[in-house]
């Protein structure tokens, strides 16, 4: 099946550094007809003002894709690594719980546009301990 949804009726939030649309349930916007698409959760488009930044956060346990259309990012974890990524490029990573992440838009003119993607891939799997590996592009 497939279902067409105008941007118009996607979720939307504007806090001044932050523009956002959602397409599924997220943050401050709700609808239960659209919780997510099979493990995808997430699918939000995002513009983060010049030199602005998500304040460090944990996830629950999800993977996730950032797609940058504009811009670069530099997203840093709790342990003090860091990896920069610039338009046309994408960042994968799966959230340690133990650990916090930010993202930051360094650029002092240029905002930073990003398509997000969380997807819940392995939803009955553990967390386990393992290598102290972060961020992984």
């Amino acid at each position: 099946m497939m279902t067409l949804r105008a941007v118009k009726h996607c979720g939307k939030a504007d806090y001044g550094w932050l523009q956002a649309r959602y397409a599924f349930s997220f943050g401050h916007y709700f609808d239960p007809d659209f919780m997510g698409f099979k493990t995808l959760r997430v699918l939000n488009q995002e513009v983060i003002a010049p030199e602005s930044a998500f304040q460090p956060k944990s996830y629950p346990h999800v993977d996730i894709l950032n797609f940058i259309l504009q811009g670069s990012a530099e997203y840093r974890d709790s342990l003090g690594n860091k990896i920069n990524v610039s338009e046309g490029e994408c960042i994968r990573f799966s959230p340690r719980p133990d650990l916090s992440y930010s993202e930051h838009n360094m650029c002092p003119y240029k905002p930073l546009t990003r398509l997000q993607f969380m997807a819940k891939c392995l939803p009955t799997a553990r967390v386990l301990s393992g290598p102290k590996n972060s961020i992984t592009a």
